[in-house]
């Protein structure tokens, strides 16, 4: 079984090859796949000495969703992931998570089945309305549906059509998964959160996107 791991990048000179090394460091057949986000700090200068990597260069800056979107189109694997280039998840949890993709299984590392250190209140508080919202809209018995590793077959996530440019694409994936009656399973996974000052790109601003984008998705599409 063939994982492709996509990791969005924008401005990650201060972690990415230590994530990269991470990444490699994990025993199982994979293919990892950058895509620069236009970078400004040196990291689309450093991409090209990385090794045993494919690379996709954006031409402009056009959000995270945007690069996900690019990298699911290259993606061969059986199964598809998405790495942030920071150090808060633990690429190890591929392995347990991949133990319970069965039968092409979509399964999400939930971060509030373990007791994970989240810095900041707003984000824990975001994070759990977020996910009761979905709840509510879509009758699925989630814990964290903003999770960053959504293990997902790649022959269903290149059928669905993926509109979102920022940090939407969690709530808009999750949508569309669950309207098309794929059930997402949850296993425990490790998460050490970063704060604003430590290189944290999400605010809470984006928090009304992911609430327009699970109401909207609800009734569109």
């Amino acid at each position: 079984m063939k994982l492709s791991v996509i990791i969005p990048v924008f401005n990650e000179i201060n972690t990415l090859q230590e994530i990269i090394k991470r990444v490699h460091a994990v025993s199982l057949e994979k293919e990892i796949i950058i895509v620069d986000d236009f970078s400004t700090d040196g990291t689309r200068e450093l991409l090209p000495n990385i090794k045993d990597v494919k690379v996709i260069l954006q031409k402009s800056n056009q959000g995270k969703g945007a690069a996900i979107r690019e990298g699911i189109r290259q993606a061969n694997g059986d199964y598809l992931i998405i790495q942030d280039a920071d150090l808060e998840y633990d690429p190890n949890d591929y392995i347990k998570l991949l133990q319970y993709a069965k039968n092409n299984q979509v399964v999400y590392g939930s971060r509030f089945l373990e007791n994970n250190y989240f810095p900041s209140i707003t984000h824990y508080f975001g994070n759990k309305f977020l996910t009761w919202l979905c709840v509510i809209l879509y009758r699925a018995p989630l814990t964290d549906m903003e999770t960053c590793y959504k293990l997902i077959p790649t022959n269903i996530i290149k059928q669905i059509p993926l509109r979102a440019n920022r940090f939407d694409f969690e709530p808009e994936i999750t949508a569309k998964i669950l309207k098309r009656g794929h059930k997402i399973i949850e296993v425990p996974i490790f998460y050490k959160g970063r704060q604003a000052g430590e290189g944290k790109k999400i605010s809470w601003k984006d928090g009304f996107s992911a609430v327009w984008a699970l109401v909207k998705y609800r009734f569109y599409e």
